[in-house]
């Protein structure tokens, strides 16, 4: 075995969720990540804990999506579900053979899985979770690169000093504390505003999604304003969408379109009222993610980009006080947009980073 898979499984039971003795652990896993459930169970048991794993495959759930009718589902499996409330920890492992392996199933049906499934979303959400990925030959592929340097990446990305990363990205939680708006302008295709007021920024450090790498905060779901090109791809759905372009007015899509695949951004945007509204504005902060590979895991995080999700907002954005609520919808679809030239992000009226560089960094060009 990888020595690496061993550290990768250290930082999730030390670092990412923490596992104690008694905790109820569920490991979902796809099959080509044996090793890394392997590393985490023997960790699980010299714990004290208890585990299950689930085995998840795509080509499975492809199965069960086309033969599915929607209309005679209402709630998801009875058993995932009393299993899911029963658990401490959810550790979820993605590792893929064909990242294209339901490409082939209809988008309204994908969409329509996603809202049953939801409560399952919850629930988990509720949990001490976490997300991974395990350097599998399909991601590999979908990358570019080699097996062997697809690993390298993604060791580098999870096995760094998360630490010196939490101080790095604090400075822009400072920024984003307190913050009423945010403008993300990219050449003449990007010029959205959004307000935060009242949200919480998160400062994303390996805690729940590994790699970490991010801050992120939710705009006020009636806000958003504004036109936005997410200029890199995205796999949605088992399909590559390319050239995502939305058009704001009073915080709602009103217009959209894209280059390859627009069927699954319209499926996406009919998944519920939600799932039109903007749920996530997030800020790549990992430089250590220095190319684009087509896993959102990996591309949001990335050093130079930004990214925004239609759909739910996350839970930790919201505060207990009840003053401002965040977007409900079973979706949420991650965008990216680069902002490595002729870029900024305005906060208050005050640029903070320009071109990719922060303010806090060396070469900041006010």
């Amino acid at each position: 075995m990888d020595p690496r898979v061993e550290d990768h499984a250290d930082v999730i039971v030390d670092h990412s969720v923490g596992i104690e003795a008694g905790d109820e652990v569920l490991i979902t896993a796809s099959p080509e990540a044996e090793d890394l459930v392997v590393a985490l169970q023997e960790r699980i048991g010299e714990r004290g804990a208890n585990s299950v794993t689930r085995i998840q495959s795509s080509r499975v759930q492809r199965a069960f999506m086309r033969a599915m009718d929607p209309e005679d589902y209402d709630e998801p499996p009875a058993a995932l579900q009393a299993m899911i409330e029963e658990i401490d920890v959810a550790v979820s492992i993605r590792a893929s053979s064909n990242t294209h392996e339901t490409g082939d199933v209809p988008p309204e049906k994908n969409a329509a899985y996603g809202k049953i499934m939801k409560p399952i979303q919850d629930e988990v959400m509720g949990k001490r979770w976490v997300g991974t990925q395990y350097p599998a030959t399909g991601n590999a592929q979908a990358a570019e690169m080699s097996t062997e340097a697809y690993a390298d990446f993604v060791y580098d990305a999870v096995t760094k000093d998360w630490d010196e990363q939490r101080e790095f990205q604090a400075n822009m939680v400072e920024i984003l504390d307190g913050a009423e708006e945010v403008r993300i302008v990219s050449g003449d295709t990007t010029d959205v505003t959004m307000s935060v007021a009242g949200m919480n920024p998160v400062n994303d450090y390996a805690e729940k999604n590994l790699p970490g790498g991010e801050v992120f905060t939710a705009p006020v779901p009636d806000s958003v304003e504004g036109e936005v090109l997410f200029d890199m791809p995205l796999m949605a759905q088992g399909r590559e969408v390319e050239d995502v372009r939305l058009i704001f007015e009073g915080g709602e899509v009103v217009d959209s379109s894209a280059g390859k695949n627009e069927d699954v951004l319209a499926a996406v945007l009919d998944t519920d009222p939600g799932a039109r509204r903007l749920g996530e504005l997030g800020i790549g902060m990992n430089r250590d993610i220095d190319r684009f590979t087509y896993n959102m895991l990996f591309d949001e995080k990335m050093g130079d980009t930004v990214h925004m999700a239609l759909g739910r907002t996350i839970d930790e954005n919201v505060p207990d006080d009840g003053d401002v609520e965040g977007n409900d919808s079973a979706m949420h679809m991650d965008m990216i947009v680069d902002m490595s030239e002729d870029s900024f992000i305005e906060v208050d009226g005050e640029v903070v980073q320009r071109d990719g560089t922060f303010r806090f960094e060396d070469g900041f060009d006010a």
